[in-house]
């Protein structure tokens, strides 16, 4: 985990108590004698989020569709402090703008990206139900209103649509679909239940179509989102994107090179035992 990223071990639960105090519905003891939570409750993962907003970046209000993806925030976390790493090397004006792909309903990256660093940001999805979850949660929050613009993505591409002409833009970033299609994404959800011994095939952490897979998966969409960057090279400091699979970043840095990219990095990033990385570009 990043340095300097707040959630580094266990989560302070009687702070969290005290932030949100409906969380302890959903507390128990775990095999230490600690308080936690029980992590295959969407619910439960649901007000733990709520709880870390509040504690942490002092949002009091924030909601998502039943359904949507809600993200584990230590681990969203740890890809804004590497990017912040990168950013500052920009000799670039302030304040830094960022552009999210596929904020998604939850929000969670330009709500980091704001509070930490104050940023302004930009969050994009191609979802109307999120757009307009993102929008309500800026509403409801007036400590992130004037930092974060919610865009609608208008057609099928990934930063065509959504980058204005002659907007500056210090680094884009995104947590791209991963699975090809639905069955693949329900094939490795049932693999994760039985591992954890539980029957049910529940998401605790949810996640709509759109969020969890694409055509293609990760490979293509990563592909789609190089040759779309090099349009943008004027005007996009560095951009950059999770990538799940370690096995693609070969073909990304390949494709990187035909594009001619003048750096590329891969950054990685570990949160307890889930190994993450993200590449980054620029022109």
């Amino acid at each position: 985990m990043h340095p300097n990223n707040p959630h580094q071990g266990e989560y302070p639960m009687a702070e969290l108590l005290q932030a949100l105090p409906e969380l302890q519905q959903f507390t128990r003891l775990g095999k230490r004698g600690q308080t936690t939570i029980d992590f295959t409750h969407a619910d439960a993962v649901l007000c733990l989020n709520r709880a870390l907003l509040k504690h942490y970046y002092q949002i009091d209000h924030w909601q998502i569709p039943a359904g949507y993806l809600c993200p584990p925030i230590p681990g969203r976390a740890d890809y804004i402090h590497c990017l912040a790493d990168i950013v500052t090397e920009l000799d670039w004006p302030k304040p830094v703008t960022v552009l999210d792909i596929g904020t998604g309903a939850n929000l969670i990256y330009p709500i980091l990206a704001a509070r930490s660093f104050r940023w302004r940001a930009i969050g994009a999805d191609i979802d109307p139900v999120a757009v307009a979850s993102a929008k309500a949660i800026v509403d409801a929050n007036p400590i992130l209103r004037g930092k974060i613009d919610i865009r609608q993505q208008p057609g099928k591409g990934i930063l065509r649509g959504i980058i204005q002409n002659g907007e500056k833009i210090h680094a884009t970033m995104c947590n791209p679909p991963f699975y090809r299609d639905v069955a693949e994404a329900e094939r490795h959800n049932q693999r994760k239940w039985k591992n954890l011994g539980q029957k049910t095939g529940q998401r605790n952490f949810g996640g709509q179509h759109n969020e969890l897979w694409c055509d293609g998966g990760e490979a293509q969409f990563l592909r789609q989102m190089i040759d779309e960057s090099v349009e943008f090279a004027g005007q996009v400091g560095w951009f950059t994107s999770l990538v799940a699979s370690h096995k693609n970043i070969p073909a990304l840095q390949g494709r990187l090179k035909g594009v001619n990219a003048a750096e590329v990095r891969v950054v990685e990033m570990a949160q307890g035992q889930k190994r993450s990385r993200l590449i980054a570009w620029r022109f």
